[in-house]
C-alpha cells in the first residue's frame, strides 16, 4: 500500500499531464494551493491506476552495479590456473563473464518493467536459465569457447531487445502500427528466450555421462526449482 501512494506520487510530479492540471486548477479555476495539489493528486492517481491496467509499471530503481571488476582473489586464480587457464585467458575470461553478468541483470530489470515481458520470462523460465548458466560457466572456464554465441550474440541482442521493447511500450500516444511493432518485438524476445535456453541444454549436455539427456534435465529444472533462492544469488558468483 505505502509503496502504491510512493509510486502515485512520484507519478504525478513528474508528469506533463499532471503538472499542466496543477497549473489550471491554480492559475486558471482561482483554487488556493493546497487544494490544487490535492486535486493534482487525485488526477495522478487516477493516471497511474489507468496505465497500470494496460500494464505499465512504474520504473524501479535499477540495482547499483560495479562498474570495473575487482582483482582477482588468490583462491580463484589458484582456481583458474588449475583449469589450464594462463594469466592473460584468465583476465580475458573475467572480463567477458563481468560484462555478461552486467547484461544478465540488465535483462532482469528490463523484464521486470512491463508485464508482457515479465510473462514471456516466466514462461521460458528465463532467468533461471540464465542464472545458472552464468554460475556452471564460472565453474568451468575451460569451457568458454562453448559458450561464443550466448555470450556475444543471444545475451546482448535479448538486453537490446527487451530495452526497444520498453522504449515503445513508453510511447503516451500509440498507433495500430505501435502495436503491431510491439507484437513482433515481443514473438522476437520469445523466440530469443527460447535460443538462450537451446544454448543451455547444449552446454549442460555435454557433462552427461551415460544418462538420458532429458532425464538428466529434467532433474537439473527439478533442482533449480528447489534452490530458486540459491539462484537468486547465482550472480553472486565470485570472478
Amino acid at each position: 500500500m505505502w509503496n502504491n501512494i510512493k509510486d502515485i506520487m512520484k507519478y504525478t510530479f513528474s508528469s506533463l499531464a499532471c503538472l499542466i492540471g496543477l497549473a489550471v486548477f491554480y492559475f486558471v479555476f482561482g483554487f488556493d494551493f493546497w487544494t490544487s495539489i490535492g486535486l493534482t493528486v487525485v488526477m495522478g492517481a487516477i493516471l497511474f491506476y489507468l496505465q497500470s491496467a494496460r500494464g505499465f509499471s512504474f520504473p524501479k530503481k535499477s540495482k547499483s552495479k560495479p562498474t570495473a571488476i575487482a582483482k582477482v582473489s588468490p583462491t580463484k586464480e589458484a582456481f583458474y590456473l588449475s583449469k589450464g587457464l594462463t594469466k592473460d585467458q584468465i583476465a580475458y575470461f573475467r572480463n567477458t563473464l563481468f560484462q555478461a553478468k552486467s547484461n544478465i541483470q540488465d535483462i532482469e530489470y528490463n523484464f521486470d518493467q512491463v508485464s508482457k515481458l515479465k510473462a514471456i520470462s516466466i514462461r521460458n523460465d528465463t532467468m533461471d536459465i540464465l542464472k545458472d548458466f552464468f554460475k556452471n560457466i564460472v565453474e568451468q572456464p575451460q569451457r568458454l569457447h562453448e559458450v561464443d554465441k550466448f555470450l556475444y550474440t543471444h545475451l546482448p541482442n535479448l538486453k537490446e531487445l527487451t530495452e526497444k521493447y520498453i522504449d515503445i511500450d513508453g510511447h503516451v500516444s500509440k498507433t495500430k502500427g505501435t502495436y503491431a511493432a510491439l507484437e513482433e518485438s515481443a514473438r522476437t524476445i520469445d523466440e530469443m528466450c527460447q535460443l538462450i535456453a537451446e544454448d543451455y541444454v547444449t552446454f549442460m549436455s555435454n557433462d552427461i555421462k551415460d544418462l538420458d539427456i532429458e532425464m538428466e534435465l529434467a532433474k537439473q529444472v527439478l533442482k533449480r526449482d528447489n534452490s530458486s533462492k540459491d539462484n537468486e544469488n547465482a550472480l553472486d558468483e565470485e570472478l
